[in-house]
């Protein structure tokens, strides 16, 4: 594999951007002076001299850490370990983390007073950062750095050690630690850590779906009852978890950027208010109006009779599989109805409102054969299984018949042959009410 060099950047491309940095740095920190506060002006200018700068920023490097995972979110004053990691990428996509994240925005903790050289290390140089720069070792920046190649090479080493933790791995008595039992008597002791990089990027969506005017926009035309191009996203019972009080910056750069604020979203069950269950009166059947109109079952439907409309005389595996596929969701469907009005008082079917043909009634209340000596004997025999399958298979071909798929006496008899096929998963959930 080789290399490329853009050639547009060189070493005064980058010293140029690190005397525009250093400018702006420098020029509110003059505008505040008085006229007569020569010596300070003087020491402003001096410390702002590229080489100058550069030098303190690398002593000050050591006082700083990039990294993904932070301590510091536990408790202000933990002094352990903080990490630069991109996750466990063996997590999978299942689950989410740091891993999942396409673009990783790293994070900086330790001295406040010295993220400035991280700002400095974040400049743009082409599609890479000075950072990036340092930690390649790349010549073009050891020279905008000094003549002196020994100084520089200190000053970039010293710069690069920032993604690195400062001392051996430790835990600290106000960190979190949990003790995991991994064999008898023997443990692993944990220390959770803050996922600062995940959590920013959570922030920043959500901040974005929230307050962004695309999303303003949104809400204001479905207030208005408007139409617009696009939706927006809401997030209700929203928690809001401040770290660092009135200095933010103590506990890192990005809860700096964040306003020290972390969103919690709701980890709560849902509360369902599902409709009480009403038995299916005045019909002789179940699939005359009540299966038809639950959604599911008409979406199906739809989908099932513009596949059939498509691909019309075809009839490969694929298509047969397909086919296969989408009969056995219709089948989960009417099983779903029928066990929600098996869940009804026993013997409802003996309302004088129901109408419905003796064999659903032995399908839908097979309950009632325990109270209803007659209703016991007919349910027994069985035959009333084959009667809910014809029942199901005519009301399909009804349903799928259509001026594009329209059903001959031929195409629905080998119609019912894929459709008895299908039948075994009512007929095996109909035995098992034996």
């Amino acid at each position: 594999m080789t290399s490329t060099v853009d050639a547009r950047i060189d070493p005064d491309s980058i010293r140029e951007t690190i005397k525009q940095f250093l400018q702006d740095r420098l020029q509110p920190k003059l505008d505040k002076l008085k006229e007569d506060e020569t010596e300070k002006r003087e020491k402003l200018l001096y410390d702002h001299q590229p080489e100058n700068w550069i030098a303190s920023a690398a002593k000050r490097a050591e006082q700083i850490q990039q990294v993904t995972h932070a301590l510091k979110f536990t408790h202000p004053d933990a002094k352990g370990t903080s990490l630069n990691k991109p996750g466990n990428p063996e997590a999978g996509e299942v689950l989410v983390g740091t891993h999942t994240l396409v673009s990783v925005d790293q994070d900086v903790v330790g001295n406040a007073a010295a993220l400035d050289v991280y700002k400095f290390l974040k400049l743009p140089i082409g599609d890479k950062t000075l950072l990036d720069f340092a930690i390649g070792g790349d010549s073009r920046l050891r020279e905008a750095f000094s003549a002196d190649r020994d100084q520089a090479q200190k000053w970039m080493t010293a710069l690069a050690r920032i993604t690195q933790p400062k001392n051996r791995p430790a835990s600290h008595a106000l960190a979190k630690q949990l003790y995991w039992a991994v064999s008898d008597g023997e443990y692993h002791l944990l220390a959770p850590l803050f996922p600062t990089a995940l959590v920013h990027h959570v922030v920043t969506a959500i901040r974005e779906d929230r307050f962004s005017e695309s999303a303003q926009s949104a809400r204001n035309a479905y207030r208005r009852k408007e139409p617009y191009s696009y939706g927006f996203h809401e997030y209700p019972d929203l928690a809001i978890q401040h770290f660092g009080g009135t200095k933010p910056q103590n506990i890192s750069q990005l809860n700096s950027e964040r306003y020290g604020e972390n969103y919690l979203l709701p980890s709560i069950p849902p509360t369902w208010q599902s409709e009480p269950v009403q038995p299916p009166l005045h019909v002789d059947s179940i699939f005359d109006r009540h299966i038809s109109r639950r959604k599911r079952v008409r979406d199906l439907l739809s989908i099932l009779r513009d596949f059939l409309s498509r691909v019309g005389p075809i009839n490969n595996i694929k298509v047969r599989r397909t086919r296969e596929d989408l009969m056995a969701r219709l089948c989960d469907e009417v099983l779903f109805f029928a066990a929600e009005l098996q869940t009804l008082e026993p013997g409802w079917t003996l309302d004088e409102r129901c109408e419905l043909n003796i064999d659903e009634q032995c399908w839908l209340d097979p309950e009632r054969a325990a109270q209803d000596e007659s209703f016991a004997v007919h349910f027994a025999q069985g035959d009333w299984k084959e009667g809910v399958s014809k029942r199901f298979a005519n009301w399909v071909n009804a349903r799928l018949t259509s001026s594009k798929t329209p059903m001959s006496e031929d195409e629905a008899r080998e119609w019912r042959t894929v459709l008895d096929q299908e039948m075994n998963l009512i007929h095996t959930e109909l035995n098992s009410n034996d």
